[in-house]
């Protein structure tokens, strides 16, 4: 490896860190257990502020950049953006506080702990962005031990079923055709009502019944995009 390429680890390395540590300083942001014990407060007083409000969750929210523009324009409703790297939500976090805003909260934890994160039948809608799609797997052939790691496995698709409303909505997005094809299986095989489905997103007009909110491009997204590639997404009820 040569001198540039070390520095290039080292100045990466120490970003993440600051990153990590400025995490703990938003008032937004929280460790699972700081949450789960500042959970109810939260939800009871923003709720009693805003008697109508919906509360949205991001699910492997990476930077939540997207989430954060969600709430920058529905001030009355409550988002809350999940991921377990915290140098990645800092971003959002980051943000969010240039932003002033109040109503969303970024959670540092794993998936697997969504039912701690929330209580049951709360949320209103889960957004699944660009999930990992285990890039050095063949798309072609979805293994097993693979399958069980994605965010659309029937495992996860079970706990969002805990923690949404009665028709509650997921509204999924990603660039990678086969796992879209995948994910699309794992909900019919698991009960959920398909109410939207494009392959090529952006390349539809505004009045075919498509979420003005599915338009709002992740990071990830405007990358793909600008490399010509074509969007999946689809929207699903309980």
């Amino acid at each position: 490896m040569t001198k540039s390429h070390l520095e290039d680890l080292v100045i990466s390395r120490k970003r993440k860190l600051y990153k990590f540590a400025r995490f703990n300083e938003f008032e937004n942001c929280f460790h699972l257990d700081e949450w789960i014990g500042n959970r109810d407060d939260i939800l009871r007083n923003f709720t009693a502020a805003h008697s109508s409000c919906d509360l949205i969750v991001e699910i492997g929210a990476g930077s939540a950049l997207f989430l954060v523009e969600l709430a920058r324009q529905n001030p009355n409703n409550l988002f809350i953006a999940i991921d377990i790297k915290s140098d990645r939500l800092y971003q959002g976090a980051r943000e969010a506080n240039d932003l002033k805003l109040k109503n969303v909260y970024f959670i540092r934890s794993d998936i697997t702990r969504l039912t701690d994160i929330l209580p049951s039948h709360v949320a209103d809608e889960i957004w699944l962005t660009f999930p990992d799609p285990y890039a050095n797997e063949d798309q072609t052939k979805l293994t097993s031990t693979g399958a069980r790691k994605r965010l659309t496995a029937p495992r996860f698709l079970q706990l969002y079923r805990e923690i949404l409303k009665e028709n509650g909505i997921i509204n999924f997005k990603t660039d990678n055709l086969p796992l879209f094809e995948w994910s699309l299986e794992q909900f019919k095989e698991n009960n959920w009502k398909r109410e939207f489905v494009t392959r090529d997103l952006h390349s539809l007009d505004a009045n075919n019944g498509l979420l003005p909110e599915a338009r709002i491009m992740t990071s990830y997204e405007k990358r793909f995009v600008d490399e010509g590639k074509k969007i999946n997404y689809a929207r699903f009820v309980a």
